[in-house]
């Protein structure tokens, strides 16, 4: 039986592509819950392929790394996770595989958390109603995942030689921010922005507008140079 095949988002048609974004999905989630960072990001001229969650299905990590080496698809190509989608995007990452040329990750895990119920859950991850109301409603997300500790790669900031953007709520209760900022510390490569109310799932939070816009922002720098040149100076 042939697989499903995994959300995509290309640029609208008579705009060349700018890049190409592979999003690795986090605890109980599946790629089609980025849809709306998937739509937001290819109206930018940026294909997205969105991907499941690894802690369920590890063939998400060959097929990332697949996708990451197709010369068919337009470069810069950077590898996006989300929650534990970090931590093994962050691994895949310092492999070192072919094809990569930066690394974005969203709410990075630290350690357990236990939520009691899925209205506790659903606060958590994002206080966007939207988000909320299609989490619940979603046939195909699980819930209670966020409960589960499941072995999870070290973060290996050491041996990724690519530009790294961490994104992270300053009101994630699943991920305090204290420690997932600990475990940027002393990585020069790292950019860190904290989103002021932010929850956990920081790409489907209330302010996913601001955290696309931050991702895109990066984008465009990358394209000019890994150094990251800054684009517009003073800006608000």
């Amino acid at each position: 039986m042939p697989s499903t095949p995994s959300p995509s988002w290309d640029e609208p048609e008579g705009l060349a592509a700018r890049g190409t974004l592979i999003v690795l999905a986090g605890r109980g989630e599946h790629g089609g819950v980025y849809e709306r960072f998937g739509r937001r990001l290819a109206f930018d001229a940026y294909r997205v392929r969105a991907l499941g969650d690894a802690t369920a299905d590890p063939s998400v990590l060959d097929e990332a790394a697949g996708l990451l080496a197709d010369e068919s698809l337009p470069g810069p190509k950077v590898l996006v996770g989300s929650d534990t989608g970090a931590r093994y995007a962050a691994d895949l990452a310092a492999e070192q595989p072919p094809g990569i040329d930066a690394l974005i990750l969203a709410g990075l895990p630290t350690g357990p958390w236990a939520s009691g119920s899925w209205e506790d859950e659903a606060e958590a991850r994002t206080g966007c109603p939207t988000h909320q109301g299609r989490l619940t409603n979603d046939p195909g997300f699980r819930r209670g995942a966020l409960d589960e500790t499941p072995e999870l790669p070290e973060v290996r900031l050491d041996l990724v030689r690519v530009p790294v953007l961490a994104l992270h709520g300053a009101d994630d209760a699943v991920s305090p921010l204290d420690r997932a900022l600990s475990a940027y510390e002393g990585h020069d490569g790292v950019r860190t922005v904290t989103f002021r109310g932010g929850r956990h799932d920081v790409l489907n939070d209330a302010l996913h507008r601001t955290a696309a816009a931050t991702v895109v922002l990066f984008l465009e720098r990358l394209r000019l140079s890994p150094e990251l040149p800054a684009i517009a100076e003073g800006a608000v």
